[in-house]
């Protein structure tokens, strides 16, 4: 699959009830751990006075990175429930901040995990979500006699020119579906085989005119 589900920049908020304690829900696009860090440690700065600050996070187009984190609350009713909304939504690149203020009455684990749950999935509720395609970068060099040849391989193959510098080596930077990469490649190549045959036909035929004379 050369394509992912994520949430766009606009932040998803939610909010839950349950026997006067309060959960306050976050949704964040993110890319890295770092910024997941970031974003987790505005909410504490934020809600400082809060009991809790839980989250869960996953990252990157294969969803191969992820995270829960209870802080506090009993082992697994607070990260993994708001991991399993990300994982019910099919969303990666994001993160989800839960933050409670307690309101001094004990849910027990049940109500706690379904409180965390909902909360959670209020704030998937309010985010938008785009698709987004996976794509790999590859860097050609070639002659500007070339030029449409290059160009003509790039529009077949629907590759996306990041930038492009026609100094004395001409240079594309390509942005391909990760599908596609492979072929793309191998037709540059083709072209690079191309013109060195022509050269070689062109140095043949000067050296053959120079003895004719």
């Amino acid at each position: 699959m050369d394509q992912y589900v994520t949430i766009t920049n606009t932040i998803g908020e939610g909010f839950y009830t349950e026997k006067r304690s309060k959960f306050l829900a976050f949704a964040h696009h993110v890319e890295t751990i770092d910024e997941a860090k970031a974003v987790v440690a505005h909410y504490k700065a934020k809600y400082y006075d809060a009991r809790h600050c839980c989250f869960a996070y996953v990252l990157g187009p294969e969803r191969d990175t992820y995270r829960a984190f209870d802080d506090g609350e009993p082992s697994s009713t607070a990260g993994r429930p708001i991991l399993g909304q990300i994982n019910s939504f099919e969303v990666t690149d994001i993160i989800i901040v839960v933050v409670r203020y307690y309101g001094g009455v004990n849910l027990g684990t049940g109500r706690l995990t379904q409180a965390y749950k909902l909360a959670a999935q209020d704030a998937m509720n309010h985010t938008k979500r785009e698709v987004r395609t996976i794509e790999e970068k590859i860097v050609y060099q070639f002659a500007y006699a070339n030029f449409s040849a290059v160009m003509r391989v790039v529009h077949d193959m629907q590759a996306r020119i990041i930038n492009q510098d026609f100094g004395d080596k001409c240079s594309v930077r390509l942005a391909v579906p990760r599908s596609h990469a492979e072929e793309l490649n191998q037709r540059l190549h083709e072209l690079d085989y191309l013109n060195d045959t022509k050269g070689q036909q062109k140095e043949t035929k000067d050296l053959e005119g120079r003895d004719n004379g």
